[in-house]
């Protein structure tokens, strides 16, 4: 168990009290707000949902987000908002920061970093129509064109060599592995970062969403899909912002990758070579998901996503999945469909 009592910031953090959020809202936006403080689920930062006193341009739902520290840099922070804002300039259907009084995007209270964002309501969906794919593609091409324009100051490039081997030395480098295990996990990773690392040498890298997943995507009755939620933005392949969001593995995908690629090369030319990612990425994504654990368990003793986290079975079950994972790369059969 992690000992939280010496970390004055994280006390702070996780003792945000609503007076405290009302008031800084206020100061950074030099509005009233009423004393609406409805807490969001969240489970890295702080989310909370506020209410000006006045409406502005016919709307008056505000969401507060307190960025846990540590996490990300000023700077970093400011990657996503400069994209959003990109975005948002060119009406890409994002939910942008507001701006503060001060001009900038982002407040900071003690250590801790925060920015403000209009409410926006709407549904996700789990399943898509054949015209919502190709809205879908067409949104992310859009996305991804912005993207492609300059690199972020200092966000994560996403690719086994860079961020996946720092997730899988960090977690060596901890005691949460059982000691009889810690071998087995690094020739695994070790086995699986071998294989993947060339499949990425010719795969061009742009700003992208980063964890585009059902979740992350709204959609608002008679407007268009919102991508919401830039926290993971990183450097990385295009493909990563929809090989979540497909049915299943990539050979019982071919009708959902056909049409959202055909709305995505609407806006953005697409490297149809890097399809062969998509299982790569897949096992990127089981460490990326251990490391956040762990991360959790760092920060407040315990993983509310994971509650057997640590625990021989635990990682049993994990090192089985990725063992898996890497057979199915190794095995994988050659592409098909129109992209071919």
């Amino acid at each position: 168990m992690t000992d939280n009592s010496a970390r004055p910031q994280h006390h702070v953090f996780h003792g945000l009290t609503p007076d405290t959020v009302i008031n800084l809202a206020e100061k950074a936006l030099g509005k009233r707000c009423s004393n609406l403080c409805r807490p969001l689920n969240s489970y890295i930062n702080r989310v909370f949902e506020l209410e000006f006193e006045e409406k502005i341009e016919g709307k008056s739902g505000l969401v507060i987000k307190f960025y846990r520290p540590g996490r990300w840099s000023k700077r970093g922070l400011l990657d996503e908002h400069i994209f959003l804002q990109e975005l948002q300039a060119l009406e890409i259907p994002v939910i942008a920061p507001l701006t503060m009084a001060d001009g900038g995007t982002l407040g900071q209270y003690g250590k801790i970093f925060f920015a403000c964002f209009p409410k926006c309501g709407g549904r996700s969906y789990d399943e898509y129509s054949e015209e919502q794919w190709l809205e879908l593609g067409r949104l992310i091409g859009r996305v991804h064109a912005v993207g492609a324009t300059h690199p972020p100051l200092e966000r994560i490039t996403m690719a086994p060599a860079d961020s996946t081997q720092a997730q899988v030395d960090t977690l060596l480098a901890g005691d949460l592995i059982p000691a009889g295990q810690r071998r087995e996990f690094k020739e695994l990773t070790d086995a699986l970062i071998k294989e993947i690392t060339p499949l990425f040498d010719q795969t061009r890298m742009i700003r992208i969403h980063g964890d585009c997943h059902f979740s992350n995507l709204i959609y608002l009755p008679g407007k268009s899909f919102y991508i919401i939620d830039f926290d993971d933005m990183a450097m990385g392949p295009p493909v990563q912002d929809f090989w979540m969001l497909l049915p299943g593995l990539m050979q019982d995908s071919l009708l959902e990758i056909d049409l959202f690629l055909e709305g995505y090369e609407t806006f953005m030319e697409f490297d149809h070579r890097s399809l062969s990612l998509i299982e790569p990425l897949r096992a990127m994504r089981y460490i990326h998901y251990i490391a956040w654990c762990a991360h959790q368990v760092a920060e407040d003793g315990d993983s509310r996503v994971a509650p057997n986290f640590g625990t021989h079975e635990y990682w049993q079950q994990e090192m089985g999945d990725l063992a898996d994972q890497l057979a199915r790369i190794k095995n994988a059969p050659a592409q098909t469909g129109n992209w071919g």
